[in-house]
């Protein structure tokens, strides 16, 4: 099911900055500037909808979370964790020009099964998607809405 995130709406309150040729963003969970690129704007962007929207707590996010996957290391776009601290959501962006495609969900897939988070949200900005995931049963349910942090 596809999702209708109003994305754009947070672009005004981006930190941008510039240094010579190159642009940065703010990242407020990593508390530096990095370098603005697609992808990067992207997960700023789909960050300020966490933080502002759905009003998840900066404490529980983390961004660029470094895993291996088949001995190779990989990182996670954005990962929410729950009070236990146990990853809760994995969020995977693709830069716009990138589809949605199966290759895209495989990817965010392979990343997931070392994390084992319940939730998985897989964007480019222009489609969206959020899946319920089911280890035991090993299913998964696409959401009409990413869910509501646990309290």
């Amino acid at each position: 099911m596809l999702l209708e995130l109003d994305l754009l709406q947070f672009q005004p309150r981006l930190r941008l900055s510039k240094s010579g040729e190159s642009a940065f963003v703010f990242d407020p969970i990593r508390r530096k500037e990095v370098a603005l690129t697609p992808e990067e704007l992207l997960r700023q962007l789909v960050l300020l909808y966490l933080l502002e929207e759905k009003k998840y707590p900066a404490h529980r996010i983390r961004s660029e979370v470094g895993i291996q996957v088949n001995g190779l290391s990989r990182r996670c776009d954005l990962v929410v964790y729950d009070a236990a601290v146990n990853p809760w959501l994995l969020v995977e962006c693709k830069s716009p020009k990138v589809g949605v495609n199966q290759n895209t969900f495989e990817q965010a897939a392979r990343y997931n099964l070392r994390l084992r988070a319940p939730f998985m949200v897989v964007t480019n900005g222009l489609a969206s998607y959020c899946a319920a995931l089911d280890f035991e049963e090993e299913r998964f349910e696409y959401l009409g809405g990413l869910p509501e942090y646990p309290v």
